[in-house]
């Protein structure tokens, strides 16, 4: 291994110098991984109907629920979580894993409480669920604007910084190279397949992911000596040049508990089990990239199971990104767990701390030849699988929620044209958010992403919740609660960013807010506050007239509406709205086979119209009976009796697990 044997202190190399032990066989294998993925995707976007709205953006709702369940995991499992959690747990110990393990309650809501509400509304995208709950446009546009905006400043622009990061400590190659090289890849497969390449795809990468990092996971506890060793190596990693008259760099006592101080707790334990449920219900039930994988299920059965084994999987995380990411800190305590700002400069560019290079650290040192090419092609990979969900329903939420207010007439063709160009734009945007995540890098990326979501999604979790099981809540209500809690995280959030995080031996100048009230118990202040103005404000208005909420609330999703009143309301509606979920999902649903084809048009024609998924046949129409049979098929919750059962008993298993794994490491 690379530790100086004599006790002088020779200063760790750079990332950036260390072009890594690369061998043949890794970059064998990393090129046959990406032809590999290539063919799948452009495999199964042959087999999708891409043509279509419903085909394009939801896999035209066939999906069976391990495919679900796979790319729950995965398209939450990106590489940043990889870099973030393994960085947090070598800084501070295993409570962040608890952040995994709350993930499980919130994926049996979505499963048994949210998507049996969206799936009787009928809708594609979040918003669109709340134009329909609460009429008007106010809110539909409110929630496309925010939601693009936390794709970009936490999931895009940290999952592209962690990946180069990954890149450039392993192979050394330049930081902007390689992020361009991958966006590249990225962008190509997802603007050909749509949803259903992603979802092929994600379901390959997540398993080789997994395997990848269990291997390592076995290599990394072997070097230590497994769990005992684990705590007695990390309990005294400390760096060689240390800041005199500091504690920065012990570890932290109480790096095995979950639960910590309240008070003076890095992650303290109320936040850790009510600040982050807010959090949690914000990401697994009402955020786009997530819910969507749910809707695209064949029927509730399959969603309900997708959920309970998303729910299975998020165990793992603990195990096989905390725990190495502590190995790390004690196998190499000099670069992971440094402290002092030039030497952490040195190491990987940032004074703060270098705890983010702990699991690319742990591979490139630990992997054996060929496993170590597999490793980093998988990490590019959850990379890339992440990055493809966003960009995919980003420009879902753009092309339905947007564009379509602009473009009242637009029809399917530029529709889905003005998606691939709007991916093409993310990418530029993204590209150029880098440099601002490098030098705003601070120590943990994970807490990053953590803290800004916290300042903005708690407003939304609330709303949500209130909008499926409250009634009362009407549109003005909603509206202004939703911009209170939207000005209180704003305000927040700037704060953060004008008083930076102090380095080591600094003194701590940053105003009480900040420095007190840590951002679960923030979060959880804010969703209550949110809720209060909600409730408020909704009974101080007139209610919304109850007919009009069949479908759309816990209550009422076994209601169907009259059909009269749906055609005044859908005639009403068009005037205003010509997205109308539901017609394009039936037209999507059943189209794919029916198609004839017409007069040939030229072959460049049909090359790129087949690249763009846009049909050459002309498109069958269907009668007023088989569109209103199509629509009450894929808007049934029905469920048959054994499949119910199955999914209960196992959902129950898997919270039994989920409690005992909380008391053992509590």
């Amino acid at each position: 291994m690379s530790q100086p044997t004599s006790a002088t202190t020779e200063l760790p190399a750079l990332p950036g110098d260390t072009t890594a032990a690369f061998g043949v066989a890794d970059i064998i294998v990393v090129v046959i991984y990406f032809v590999f993925v290539l063919a799948v995707g452009i495999w199964s976007s042959i087999r999708a109907s891409r043509g279509t709205i419903g085909g394009y953006f939801l896999a035209g709702r066939s999906m069976t629920w391990w495919p679900i369940g796979a790319s729950l995991m995965s398209s939450n499992v990106g590489s940043g979580l990889f870099i973030g959690l393994a960085g947090t747990g070598a800084a501070g110990g295993l409570a962040v894993g608890g952040f995994e393990w709350n993930a499980t309650w919130a994926l049996l809501a979505l499963g048994w409480i949210f998507v049996p509400v969206y799936i009787a509304a009928g809708v594609v995208t979040m918003p669109e669920y709340l134009q329909k709950r609460f009429g008007g446009q106010r809110i539909q546009i409110y929630m496309s604007v925010l939601s693009l905006i936390l794709y970009i400043f936490t999931k895009i622009s940290t999952d592209i910084f962690s990946g180069a990061l990954f890149i450039q400590i392993s192979l050394g190659w330049n930081l902007y190279l390689s992020t361009v090289v991958l966006l590249a890849v990225t962008a190509v497969y997802t603007i050909a397949g749509g949803l259903t390449a992603v979802i092929y795809t994600d379901a390959l990468q997540t398993l080789i992911m997994v395997l990848g990092a269990l291997v390592l996971m076995f290599i990394g506890f072997e070097k230590v000596g497994w769990y005992e060793g684990l705590q007695e190596k990390y309990s005294t990693a400390i760096p060689k040049i240390i800041v005199p008259n500091t504690t920065c760099h012990l570890p932290r006592a109480d790096a095995f508990h979950l639960f910590r101080d309240p008070v003076t707790g890095d992650i303290p334990w109320p936040g850790l089990i009510f600040g982050l449920s807010v959090l949690a219900l914000w990401c697994w039930c009402t955020d786009q990239v997530i819910v969507q994988r749910s809707l695209s299920a064949k029927n509730l059965s399959h969603a309900k199971g997708g959920s309970v084994l998303g729910g299975y999987l998020k165990i793992f995380p603990m195990f096989f990104i905390v725990m190495p990411g502590m190995i790390s800190r004690a196998l190499y305590p000099d670069e992971v767990g440094c402290v002092d700002p030039d030497i952490c400069k040195r190491v990987c560019g940032a004074a703060v701390g270098c705890s983010n290079i702990a699991y690319p650290k742990l591979v490139i040192e630990l992997m054996p030849d060929g496993l170590r090419g597999l490793m980093i092609a998988v990490m590019m990979a959850a990379l890339m699988s992440s990055l493809t969900s966003i960009f995919n329903s980003s420009s879902t939420l753009f092309v339905i929620d947007i564009w379509q207010r602009i473009r009242r007439k637009a029809s399917e063709q530029e529709l889905m044209i003005v998606g691939r160009v709007f991916i093409l734009i993310l990418v530029v945007i993204s590209i150029l958010w880098i440099p601002i995540i490098q030098s705003a890098n601070s120590g943990k990326l994970f807490d990053y992403i953590q803290s800004i979501t916290s300042y903005l999604a708690p407003p939304i979790t609330a709303l949500f919740i209130l909008a499926i099981f409250c009634k009362r809540i009407n549109e003005p209500g909603a509206f202004w609660g939703l911009m209170v809690g939207l000005a209180v995280g704003l305000v927040r959030m700037i704060i953060e960013f004008i008083y930076s995080t102090p380095s080591c031996g600094e003194e701590d100048r940053r105003p009480a807010v900040l420095k007190d009230l840590h951002y679960l118990y923030f979060a959880l202040i804010l969703c209550v506050l949110t809720a209060i103005v909600i409730v408020l404000i909704s009974f101080c208005t007139p209610p919304i007239p109850e007919e009009k909420l069949a479908c759309l609330t816990w209550w009422t999703r076994h209601r169907k509406a009259p059909a009269i009143d749906l055609k005044n309301y859908k005639s009403e509606e068009a005037q205003i709205n010509p997205a109308n979920g539901e017609s394009d999902l039936v037209e999507s649903a059943d189209l794919g086979d029916k198609e004839e084809t017409a007069a040939r048009p030229p072959c460049w024609k049909t090359l790129y119209l087949w690249f763009c998924g846009l049909s050459t046949g002309p498109t069958p129409t269907l009668s007023q009976e088989e569109r209103a049979a199509l629509e009450r098929r894929l808007t049934s919750i029905e469920e048959k009796p054994l499949w119910k059962t199955v999914c209960n008993v196992n959902a129950i298993l898997l919270l039994t697990i989920n409690v005992f794994l909380w008391a053992y490491f509590g």
